[in-house]
C-alpha cells in the first residue's frame, strides 16, 4: 500500500506573524505541552504569539471572537483536552467547540484547532507529546497555513473591530481624503 501520509511544508512569510494561543488548561501538563509545541511552531515559520487562558473548551471561540475584534492578531490556535467521562457533557463540549470555531473559521478567522478530544488520559498524552505528533503544533501550522492564504489572497488588513488602521489615527468626521493626524 502506498504512503498517504502527507504533511504540507511550512508556511513562509515576508513579514512576521502574530498568532493568539487560546487555551483551556483544565489539564495543565496536556495543556503545557500542546502550547509548547504551538509555540515552537510559530516560532520557526518566524512568528510571535500570544497566549491567554480560558476555563475551558467551550469558552475558547468565544476568547477568538473577542480577540478578534479588539485586537490585531494574524491568527488563532485553539487548544485544550477533553477526556470522556461518564455523563453526556463530553458530547456537548466537543460538538460546540469545534461548532464554534468551524464556523469562526468560516467568518474568515484563521484558527488552527488543537482541542484533543480523546477517550482517555493516555490517548491525550500521546497527541500532547513535544517529541512525537503534537497536535499544538499541528494546529499552529493549520493556523500559519490560513493566514498565509489570506496573505496571498486577501488585501493588507485594515482596522479591526475598533481599531483603526495601524498607519493612520482617524479623526470623526472624517474621510480618506482628509488628512489624518
Amino acid at each position: 500500500m502506498a504512503d498517504t501520509e502527507y504533511s504540507l511544508p511550512r508556511a513562509t512569510f515576508d513579514k512576521p506573524v502574530k498568532l493568539l494561543i487560546v487555551v483551556a488548561p483544565f489539564y495543565r501538563d496536556i495543556a503545557d505541552n500542546l502550547i509548547a509545541g504551538a509555540k515552537a511552531e510559530i516560532e520557526a515559520s518566524g512568528g510571535t504569539w500570544d497566549i491567554v487562558e480560558v476555563p475551558g473548551a467551550l469558552e475558547v471561540p468565544t476568547a477568538i471572537v473577542i480577540a478578534g475584534r479588539f485586537s490585531n492578531f494574524d491568527g488563532y490556535v485553539a487548544l485544550g483536552c477533553v477526556i470522556r467521562g461518564e455523563t453526556t457533557h463530553y458530547e456537548t463540549v466537543c460538538n460546540d467547540s469545534a461548532r464554534g470555531i468551524t464556523l469562526l473559521g468560516l467568518q474568515g478567522h484563521c484558527i488552527g484547532n488543537g482541542i484533543l478530544t480523546v477517550e482517555n488520559r493516555a490517548q491525550a498524552e500521546v497527541r500532547a507529546d513535544p517529541k512525537a505528533m503534537n497536535k499544538g503544533a499541528g494546529a499552529a501550522a493549520a493556523a500559519l497555513h490560513l493566514v498565509a492564504l489570506t496573505h496571498k489572497w486577501g488585501a493588507p488588513r485594515k482596522g479591526i473591530g475598533f481599531l483603526p488602521d495601524a498607519e493612520e489615527l482617524k479623526i470623526a468626521d472624517t474621510s480618506r481624503d482628509t488628512p489624518t493626524a
